[in-house]
Order: structure tokens, then sequence, then C-alpha cells
């Protein structure tokens, strides 16, 4: 029995945290704690959730900010990993004399290259996938270039050895040794992309959780500000842990701890 509440506890103990969060953030408005016109409880978050659910603007909103999200980080993936592949496994010389410039523009705020991308882009959704685009693009080449780098030298001479070059390196070398890192790079892209969300949808938008935010603020709704940062939180979150499962699933052979005998 005590076994058996111990790999329960086990389990879910990294989300009790998030519950202790959720019950103070309810309680601590209604017991003096935090002033309820600034930090409304929970509930009241809740409650300005299900009008909107109600009405189908919220869905609405998801959908047009998943929208940008994806076609932003589509972008940078198709744009980002072939050009990792190529820096990181075909020209590694090369990619020695750009990286000072990449690191230099990966530094940049994106936040800063607002103006500059409304400029350039417009505010329509050009702008606004650019937006996420940028913030996205830099940990997804980097860390496939460093997951090209990595791959054991040993395999890419004795897959020469055996006749591989070409696309077929690419898909049974380079592809399988630097899977981990790739997916890693697009779990951060993804949550970089999340982050630029609200700034991308400042730029003349009509719809959607950056825009629902800075509405919320503009007409002091403020249950309705929380809860499109508590629905962008969420949503990330989700997609995170989906890319989780999709890296364990697909990447069979990565190494794993023996299991203990004790």
């Amino acid at each position: 029995m005590l076994n058996w509440v111990r790999k329960i506890n086990d389990q879910f103990i990294s989300y009790y945290l998030i519950v202790l969060f959720f019950l103070l953030w309810q309680v601590a408005p209604v017991i003096g704690w935090a002033n309820p016109k600034f930090i409304p409880p929970v509930s009241k978050v809740l409650e300005a959730g299900w009008v909107l659910v109600k009405n189908g603007d919220m869905y609405v909103h998801i959908a047009v900010s998943l929208e940008r999200v994806f076609i932003g980080l589509f972008i940078s993936i198709i744009i980002g990993l072939p050009l990792g592949f190529i820096l990181g496994g075909w020209l590694p010389k090369v990619a020695k004399y750009f990286e000072p410039f990449m690191n230099l523009c990966a530094q940049i705020n994106t936040m800063t290259l607002l103006p500059l991308f409304l400029i350039l882009f417009g505010v329509g959704e050009g702008g606004k996938y650019s937006i996420i685009f940028w913030a996205s693009f830099w940990p997804i080449l980097f860390t496939t270039m460093e997951g090209v780098k990595q791959v054991d030298p040993l395999v890419i001479k004795c897959a020469k050895a055996m006749g591989v070059n070409g696309f077929s390196m690419f898909f049974k070398v380079f592809l399988p040794g630097a899977a981990m890192q790739i997916f890693t790079g697009i779990r951060t892209g993804t949550t970089m992309a999340f982050m630029l969300l609200i700034g991308a949808e400042w730029l003349g938008a009509n719809m959607g959780l950056g825009w629902l935010i800075r509405n919320s603020e503009d007409n002091w709704q403020i249950p309705r500000l929380y809860l499109g940062i508590l629905a962008i939180a969420v949503i990330g979150l989700i997609i995170n842990y989906f890319l989780v499962w999709l890296e364990n699933t697909l990447i069979t052979w990565r190494e794993t701890e023996p299991e203990s005998t004790n």
C-alpha cells in the first residue's frame, strides 16, 4: 500500500506547486493579501473565460493565435533545419565565418525590432509571421548546427566506407545523430514563438490572444487580461508536452539509464 501511495505521489509531485499556486491565487484577493482590482481571484478569470467560450470568441482568438504561431514556426523550421545541416555538416568552415554575425543577430531582442518589421512588412499578417519567425529561427538553427557537429566522426567514416553519401548520409547518419538536438531547438523555438505572440499581435491585430490581452488592458478588463496570459501559458505547455511525447516516440534509439535492481 505504501509503495502504491509513493508511486502516485512521485508521479504527481511536480503538479503540487501548480495546484498550490492556483489556490493562493484564489485566496489571496479574497482575504486581502492582494488587491482584487489588480489581481482578481482565479474564479473571476474563469468566469470571464466562460463568457468568451459561450459566445465563441475564445475559440476564434485561440485559432487565430495558433495559426500565426504555427506559420511563423513552420517557416523557421523549413529554413533553419536545412541551413543548420548545411553549415554544421557540409560547410563547417563557412559556418565559422558566419557565426559571429549570426550570434549578433540572435542577441538582438525581437521586441526592439518591432518597428523595423512594421516598416518592412506592414501591419498585416506578414509582419506578425516575421516576428515569430525571427524569435524561433535562431534556436532551431544553432541547435541543429550543434547536433550535426556532435555526430561521431567515426560513424561518418564508417558510413562513407560502406558507400553512404549525399542524401543517404543525411537521412541515415546526420538526421538520426542530431535528432535530439533538433527537437530541443524546436521546443525552444516554440517557447520563443509564444513569448513573442503578444508583441506580434499588437501590430494591427483585431483578434488573437495577444490582442485579447492588449484590448483587456486598454479597457481595464483585468480578468480577461489574466485569461489571455493563462491561455497562452497553458497552450504553450500542452504543445511542449506534445513535442516531448513525439520526441520520445520517434527517437527510439536514445540512451536510457538502466533500471535499478534494488
